[in-house]
């Protein structure tokens, strides 16, 4: 197995567009970290609330759940690769108006765009991944997709910090670095992406159109019990995202510099193991690597409650953020693979795929701040460990459906079929 992840690695040197996708991840995770880390300071700086501060952090969440449907029919309409440009474009102009933002309705103002980007880049993102990504190794693409939007994470952390200690705490510096950060994606995807076409050649039964009405009905039963998956495994997954350092300070009595060495290091491990986890769901299994994000949801739980200590929370996030490394890249090919199957409607897809999955991520952390204040940390792990078995019992209940495979059309209709599109106008 230790030459695998390598050979991947070397088809994705050879793969110039999914290298730009992959770098705009990098760039953009890097611009938005330092702005993530800035923007609560600069907004408290301005004298916002605690609260009003959470609030702001989670607007844009809440308005791109909103937009999703609607933008991911852009993508489809316009094109991935020139929707995947406009919302890298919009996320650069995000970045240079908060430098001029005097104001808290400013902010909120800026953080609702930022979440219209959100809408229109994920579907377009997801959908450019799955095109250039390769049938046999789009789970690894998305894997090297997000192990590059971890190191960008890590890495802005501590630059925004940087950059905060030399300007004196001018903000406004620091947010025009992160709006040049934020330009180079738009140059690599300009001139390295290339639009996917939307059908494959005649020659591939996929590319047979489908009947009237057939990608709705289709849409209708494969997509929504997947938007449910989706939006429990994130919700599992995210579960203590945002109360680990109160998890690691209160609960475990972790010094503020404990718990950031914890972060550092399991941050580490899982940007190791995004790429060996792509590898396994592409070559060996898929549930495979989907049981192991549920297995360390689990394990990770149990720990937090049996071991905490300065090595237990370290053992525990490490396998908490395993699990998230081995999710990524099974649930990309996933979603691949649903909208693959109607690929004039895939950004529409995605988007609704993409929404359950934000909609987890939103929900879950307000689920756990209402268990650990009312009934204690214990239910807290408790209920994410049922959440995790009850995840993978739905798994199964959806993994014979049979329209998650397209089924094979009969030779009679798909001889049919291509007639029809050899003689029509369009053609």
């Amino acid at each position: 197995m230790s030459g695998a992840p390598q050979d991947n690695a070397g088809k994705l040197r050879a793969n110039l567009p999914l290298l730009a996708i992959i770098a705009e991840g990098l760039f953009s995770r890097l611009s938005f970290g330092v702005i993530g880390f800035a923007l609560p300071l600069y907004a408290r700086h301005l004298g916002l609330s605690f609260a009003q501060i959470g609030i702001l952090i989670s607007f844009n969440s809440a308005v791109a759940l909103c937009f999703k449907p609607l933008l991911g029919w852009v993508g489809d309409r316009f094109g991935l690769k020139r929707t995947f440009i406009s919302s890298i474009a919009m996320r650069s102009l995000v970045s240079l108006l908060l430098a001029f933002a005097a104001g808290p309705w400013a902010l909120y103002a800026i953080r609702g765009l930022y979440g219209v980007s959100m809408s229109l880049r994920d579907p377009s993102a997801n959908g450019l991944i799955a095109e250039h990504g390769g049938k046999k190794s789009v789970a690894s693409a998305f894997a090297w997709y997000q192990t590059a939007r971890q190191v960008a994470n890590s890495v802005s952390k501590a630059l925004a910090g940087l950059l905060l200690a030399m300007t004196a705490s001018n903000y406004a510096i620091v947010f025009y670095v992160a709006f040049g950060l934020s330009l180079l994606p738009i140059i690599l995807v300009t001139l390295l992406v290339h639009e996917p076409p939307v059908h494959h050649s005649l020659n591939e039964p996929e590319a047979i159109p489908p009947e009237p009405g057939e990608g709705r009905r289709k849409r209708k039963l494969s997509v929504l019990p997947f938007v449910g998956f989706g939006f429990l495994v994130a919700g599992t997954a995210e579960m203590l995202s945002g109360l680990f350092p109160v998890i690691a300070t209160e609960y475990a009595h972790l010094t503020k510099a404990q718990a950031g060495l914890v972060y550092t290091i399991s941050t580490l491990i899982a940007i190791v193991s995004g790429p060996v986890f792509g590898w396994l769901a592409d070559h060996v299994s898929r549930k495979l690597t989907l049981l192991i994000r549920s297995l360390a949801n689990t394990l990770s739980s149990v720990l937090y409650l049996i071991w905490p200590t300065y090595a237990g929370v370290g053992v525990a996030r490490s396998i908490d953020d395993m699990g998230k490394a081995a999710f990524r890249p099974a649930w990309g090919a996933l979603m691949a693979q649903i909208s693959g199957t109607d690929r004039r409607n895939r950004a529409r897809t995605m988007s609704w795929l993409s929404m359950g999955e934000d909609a987890g991520g939103v929900a879950a952390p307000v689920l756990a701040g209402f268990l650990w204040n009312t009934w204690g940390i214990a239910a807290l792990m408790s209920a994410r460990i049922v959440l995790a078995i009850l995840t993978e019992l739905y798994a199964l209940l959806i993994e014979h459906r049979q329209h998650l495979v397209p089924k094979q059309i009969p030779t009679e209709k798909r001889t049919t079929r291509l007639n029809e599109v050899a003689s029509s106008p369009k053609a």
